[in-house]
């Protein structure tokens, strides 16, 4: 069991964002998150990663209990995932090897061989293993969110939370952003996956949580699929993501 949340009520400020949260995620899961802007996706990927706290419910979050989870806690819970913005968050003085790296020094790994090693693989996996020295700036959007995935895969995360990933892409970069965590959840890490782009869960079906007028329910895939739009077969130079065993 990756989540449990049971009647979790979130809050933000003096407000409730959402009523009666239930959701389970399991390993390999892939879930969506919908609803429009401002319906509370967001602020519900924020609980999980212990950025809003929870006062009311049950909510279990990679066997942390969310509810009294205490701040010198949070760095292990995060540990343990991998967050996908829709704004990369980048540094954007350093390239793209200097920007896996300093997440790597951040979080624990001192051999300099063994980082380069997995800064090498994880780009392989997101098909960018010639992009290591790029600048920020000199990459496409669509690459600067597989540099963002990349990052978040770097420590072998159990969850990957996407909040609007695919937000500022074209349409063949979302369909190839979506594809990678996909793949990945495909290979066992459990993906959730904020959007309010319908027209991916289609392709690439999974479970499917609503946030509407402050209320969290799951909708049923023949809903969702009278609801989206169709599309052609996905693109052929999609890398196929495949994630390394754990470390010996």
């Amino acid at each position: 069991m990756i989540i449990d949340y049971k009647e979790v009520d979130i809050c933000r400020d003096e407000d409730t964002i959402l009523y009666n949260v239930n959701m389970h995620v399991d390993e390999g899961e892939f879930v969506y998150l919908t609803g429009i802007v401002g319906s509370g996706k967001s602020s519900l990927l924020k609980t999980i990663y212990g950025e809003l706290d929870i006062t009311n419910g049950s909510a279990d979050v990679l066997g942390f209990d969310m509810r009294s989870i205490k701040r010198r806690r949070i760095p292990a819970l995060r540990k343990q995932l991998g967050i996908v913005f829709q704004d990369f968050q980048l540094l954007t003085e350093r390239n793209v090897r200097e920007n896996l790296d300093f997440v790597l020094r951040c979080t624990g790994w001192k051999n300099r061989t063994e980082r380069a090693a997995r800064i090498a693989e994880v780009l392989g996996i997101v098909g960018l293993a010639n992009r290591q020295e790029a600048m920020p700036h000199e990459l496409s959007g669509g690459e600067q969110q597989r540099v963002c995935i990349a990052r978040a895969i770097l420590n072998k995360p159990k969850l990957i939370l996407a909040d609007e990933a695919t937000g500022n892409q074209d349409e063949e970069s979302g369909i190839r952003t979506t594809q990678i965590l996909y793949d990945l959840s495909r290979q066992g890490t459990a993906v959730i996956m904020a959007t309010h782009n319908n027209a991916l869960i289609d392709r690439f079906p999974g479970r499917v949580y609503v946030c509407k007028d402050n209320q969290f329910q799951e909708v049923t895939a023949p809903v969702v699929k009278d609801a989206v739009e169709q599309h052609p077969s996905q693109p052929e130079d999609i890398p196929v993501a495949t994630v390394a065993t754990e470390e010996s």
